[in-house]
Order: structure tokens, then C-alpha cells, then sequence
């Protein structure tokens, strides 16, 4: 039998592409595709999918936060992220919330397909450039709690801040700093406490990592 895939993507041409590219490929037929994450949530579990691809910067919810829930009412449906991100925030975010993979959009579309049958088959596909990630993040030794030392006064706010479940827009608007600037200060605190993510950050500052 066919492999049933649905697809949500707020962009108009990408949707219309991966429509007819995964559509139209030998042994996949494609039975739903939406445009932001409340319409997949409604429509998707009567779809009944095999496999969903799953945007992460949609309107409104978010693709992580679709899959969390999404995950909830179909178990058993494989979700491929599928998104221009590589930030090591959004990757773990997204296996945490129950992605089987995680892919980058500029992959060829041959091995998009590949990915497809292969989370279909059991498996967990991931662009080459994430799997690197992941795999750097497992190889990164254990440090101490007095990392947290190595933190500037402003990266120790922006951490307790994002600890808090601040997004990087209202950092910036909390602190009268910009949006790279945040960016800027992020990257520094993950650095510095060799985590690729909030959730492990935040374990950093209570003492549970």
C-alpha cells in the first residue's frame, strides 16, 4: 500500500511543491496539506496519515507546539519536520514534542522521498548537518555548576529569562535590547554552558544538569 502523507506548510509555493513532488512520487500519495497549524490539528486526524512533514514557523501555533499536540491524538503517525531552521534550540524542541526527523528544506528532492519511506520503515531521518549536531551534542563532556560563573550579568538575565519561557522577541522588548542582540547573548550562554537548548539551559541554571 501507498504511504498517506499529509502536509503543513504556511507557504503557498512550498505547499503546491511538496504536493506534487511527494504526490507524485512512486509508492506515496498525499491525502491533506494546510496552511497553519489550527486547520492540521482539526483536519489531520480524519486523514489519518502515515507520515506528517511539519513546517515550524507557521502563524499563530507553531509547528513544534502542533506536533506536541498532534503527537497526543495519533501516536502511531511518523511527523518529519521539514523547515529552514538548524538552531539546536528547534531541533531538540522538536524531538522532545515527538518528531520522528528532522530535515532541512534545500535537500534534494530525491532524498526528501528517502526520508519519507524511511521514518515510514522505522527509521529517524535527519539532514546530514543536524545529525552532526546531535551527535557533537552527546560528545560534549559534562561540566560543573560554576559554568554558570563564566556568565555575564546580561546573559545570566537573558538565561533566567528564557528559563521563564520568554520568546526571543520579548527578551529583547523586556530588556530595550535588540532581537540580534539577544541572538548575540544565546549563543554566548550555550557556549558557555555547553547546551544546545533552552530546556537544557534552564536545567543548568536549577542545578539539575
Amino acid at each position: 500500500m501507498s504511504i498517506a502523507i499529509s502536509i503543513v506548510e504556511d507557504q503557498p509555493d512550498m505547499r503546491e511543491s511538496l504536493v506534487e513532488w511527494l504526490g507524485g512520487a512512486p509508492g506515496l500519495r498525499c491525502v491533506g496539506a494546510h496552511a497553519n497549524a489550527e486547520d492540521a490539528l482539526r483536519d489531520i486526524p480524519g486523514e489519518n496519515p502515515d507520515v506528517v512533514l511539519m513546517d515550524i514557523n507557521l502563524p499563530n501555533m507553531n509547528g513544534i507546539q502542533c506536533v506536541s499536540r498532534l503527537k497526543d491524538r495519533l501516536p502511531k503517525t511518523q511527523v518529519l519536520m521539514l523547515t529552514t531552521y538548524d538552531e539546536g534550540d528547534m531541533i531538540f524542541d522538536s524531538l522532545r514534542a515527538g518528531a520522528n526527523g528532522y530535515l532541512l528544506k534545500n535537500m534534494p528532492r530525491k532524498e526528501l522521498v528517502e526520508a519519507v519511506q524511511q521514518v515510514h520503515a522505522g527509521g529517524a531521518p535527519m539532514s546530514l548537518h543536524i545529525a552532526r549536531k546531535v551527535i557533537n551534542h552527546f560528545h560534549r563532556p559534562k561540566k560543573s555548576s560554576s559554568e554558570l560563573d563564566q556568565l555575564t550579568a546580561r546573559e545570566l538575565d537573558i538565561l533566567k529569562l528564557l528559563a521563564k519561557g520568554y520568546m526571543y522577541k520579548e527578551i529583547a522588548d523586556h530588556l530595550s535590547i535588540s532581537m540580534s542582540t539577544v541572538r548575540t547573548h544565546v549563543s554566548a550562554v550555550y557556549e558557555k554552558l555547553h547546551v544546545q537548548s533552552r530546556t537544557e539551559a534552564a536545567m543548568k541554571l536549577v542545578g539539575q544538569a
